[in-house]
This record gives structure tokens, C-alpha cells and sequence, in this order.
């Protein structure tokens, strides 16, 4: 015969404070993880973008399941890790360089901006003389005084990155070694969690797609779809004889996670500057490349990479995405179109129920 649950604990009286305490430790646990919150979240999404990666190992290896997360673990490190590590450190450097430049005086700022305004129509030109733009001296001291403090910044974290603080390690230990985990028993963990939500399984199944869903097409899709478009606009102005190309394209390979925009905004003023200053097949050579090859690359690349899979409308993309990077800065990037997902799921459960049975 089956144990039958006990009167006592099973009783009204006795669930409500249970549920009281489970609230209060799991806030008290999310109070003390929330330092680590950053170095938590890319091992939860490293384990689920690849997770295929260790079934696959593992199934090869006979079912050996902490030898294949060592190994996929590892080649996130060298494949991902290192080559970033590495861009970060370069980009810094380069960063402090252009600032430095424009403060000596190498490069000759008013003097690229006197061409542009010589080169503007005069209605045009009248405008930004009402707005205060058309002082060009004005407008140089504010850049130089801008790049006085951009290379103050760069120079003290070139250091920084390079030597790896203390916050650094401790971040990536616990992201890799959390990440270990999870590839190993993600699937055990996952079944535990949900298992413990208190929704219809119908439900659960729903909301774990989406979620699932959104991070693989935040991460696997924005993230590669971004370094790609930023590569080639690295490439492009670099052909071109640009002066710090490696860092206009970071900037590209950034500002392309916000839909629509993205790119364009680094790409297009530069092409406009080469077209006012007289270099006119050069900026028409950069508006047909980022037109018809850095601006098709997220149709070309995005299906691809994450399937056709139903995405959030761009608009919602967009404003949780700057949302969530002027909340908590770039893990917001993440963090914003998650919410948004789990919020749009939550209520469309919600609005299904209340409705009645046909």
C-alpha cells in the first residue's frame, strides 16, 4: 500500500509557511550570487549553446560525460576565450593610440572638419551654424579635450586587462568551472528545475522554448551575425586606408546587436565624410559594400545560424536590448531580450487560460 502524505505536513496551515521559506532562502540566495551574477550567466549560456557539442562527445566517448564537458569546455577556451582576450587587449591599445594622435596633433582634426563643412550645402551649413555646430575651433577643443580623456581611460585599462585583476579570475574560475557543471549535468539540472516550477507541463514546454529560443538567437545568431559584420567593415576600411579600421569595426561588430540601425551608424557617416572631402569612389565604394554585403549579412547569416524559429519583433529587439545595457551594461545585451521573452511568453500563457474552451 502507498505511503499517504502526512495530515500534519500536507495541511493548508503548513504549506503556507513553507512557501514563505522558500521565497526567503531563494531571495537570500539570489542576494548572495548576485556579485557573480555576470561570471553565472555565461556559464548558463555557454552549457546551453553548447550543450550539443557535449552530448555528441559523450556519446562518442562511450558516455563519459565529464570527459566530454573537459573537452568542450576547453575548446570554448581556445576557440572563444583566448582569440577575445587578445582582440580586447589589441583594441585597447589602438584606442589609446587614435586618442593620443588627435591630442598631439597627428592627426589633424579641424582640418578634416573644415574640409566637411567646406564641402556642405549652405543651407545645410546654416543649420548646424544655428544648432552651434559650424565653429570648427569650438568643435575642436571639445574633441581634443574628448580625446585628452578617452586616452586617459584606455591607458588605464590596458594594464588592467592585460594583467588580469583579481575580479577578472575569480569571474572566470567561477564561470568555467560553474560552466563544467552544467555541461556535465545540465540535463538532470534542468529536469529538477523545471519539474519544480508550478505550471502545466504544457506550459513548461512552451516557455522553455522560448527561452531557449531567445538566448540561442541572442547569442549564437546577434553575437556571430555582430563579429562578422564588424570583420568585414574592419576589412573594408582598412582597404580603404582609414586610419584605426580594427577599432571602427569593434565598434560596428558592438552596435550591430541593435537591429535595423546597427552597423550603419559607424559605417554610413564615414562614407559620407570620404564623399563631402572629395574621395568620392571611396565613399561610393564603402555605401555599396555596407549596403549590399555588411547590411544583407543578417538575412544571410541569421536563418542559417539560428533556424527559423519565432523572434521577437525588431523594435521590441531593439529597445530591450539598450535597455538592458543602460541597466546593467553589457550583459544587458542578453539579460533585456530574455526578459522581454519571459514577460511576452508569461502573458500569452496567461491570456490562453483565461480564455474559455471552444
Amino acid at each position: 500500500m502507498p505511503d499517504s502524505p502526512s495530515p500534519d505536513t500536507d495541511a493548508p496551515s503548513h504549506r503556507q509557511p513553507l512557501r514563505w521559506l522558500v521565497i526567503v532562502a531563494t531571495i537570500g540566495l539570489m542576494a548572495v550570487l548576485l556579485p557573480l551574477y555576470g561570471a553565472l550567466m555565461w556559464a548558463g549560456i555557454v552549457a546551453l549553446v553548447f550543450r550539443p557539442v557535449q552530448r555528441a562527445l559523450s556519446h562518442r566517448w562511450g558516455g563519459r560525460r565529464g570527459l566530454a564537458a573537459a573537452a568542450t569546455l576547453s575548446g570554448v577556451g581556445l576557440v572563444v576565450v583566448l582569440p577575445l582576450l587578445a582582440m580586447v587587449v589589441s583594441l585597447a591599445r589602438e584606442g589609446a593610440q587614435l586618442a593620443q594622435s588627435v591630442q598631439s596633433g597627428q592627426i589633424d582634426v579641424l582640418a578634416m572638419m573644415q574640409r566637411t563643412f567646406n564641402a556642405l550645402p549652405s543651407p545645410l551649413a546654416d543649420l548646424l551654424e544655428h544648432f552651434g555646430i559650424g565653429n570648427v575651433e569650438d568643435l575642436q577643443q571639445r574633441v581634443e579635450a574628448s580625446a585628452g580623456r578617452v586616452a586617459q581611460f584606455f591607458a588605464g585599462h590596458v594594464a588592467t586587462v592585460g594583467q588580469s585583476t583579481l575580479s577578472f579570475v575569480v569571474d572566470l574560475f567561477v564561470g568555467a568551472y560553474v560552466a563544467f557543471f552544467l555541461l556535465r549535468d545540465g540535463d538532470a539540472l534542468s529536469a529538477r528545475w523545471w519539474a519544480a516550477m508550478p505550471l502545466a507541463e504544457a506550459d513548461k514546454r512552451e516557455l522553455r522554448r522560448s527561452v531557449a529560443t531567445v538566448v540561442r538567437a541572442t547569442v549564437k545568431g546577434n553575437l556571430v551575425v555582430a563579429l562578422v559584420q564588424g570583420a568585414l567593415g574592419g576589412l573594408a576600411l582598412m582597404a580603404l586606408g582609414m586610419p584605426a579600421a580594427l577599432l571602427a569595426g569593434a565598434v560596428m561588430a558592438v552596435l550591430s546587436l541593435l537591429p535595423a540601425v546597427g552597423a550603419a551608424l559607424v559605417w554610413l557617416p564615414i562614407a559620407l565624410y570620404l564623399l563631402a572631402t572629395g574621395a568620392t569612389w571611396q565613399g561610393l565604394a564603402l555605401i555599396a559594400f555596407g549596403t549590399l554585403v555588411i547590411g544583407l549579412i543578417d538575412n544571410l547569416l541569421r536563418p542559417i545560424l539560428v533556424g527559423r524559429d519565432t523572434r521577437l519583433p525588431d523594435w521590441v529587439v531593439l529597445v530591450t536590448t539598450l535597455g538592458g545595457i543602460a541597466w546593467i551594461g553589457v550583459n544587458g545585451f542578453v539579460i533585456g531580450p530574455l526578459l522581454a521573452t519571459i514577460c511576452l511568453a508569461a502573458w500569452e500563457l496567461y491570456t490562453r487560460r483565461r480564455q474559455p474552451a471552444a
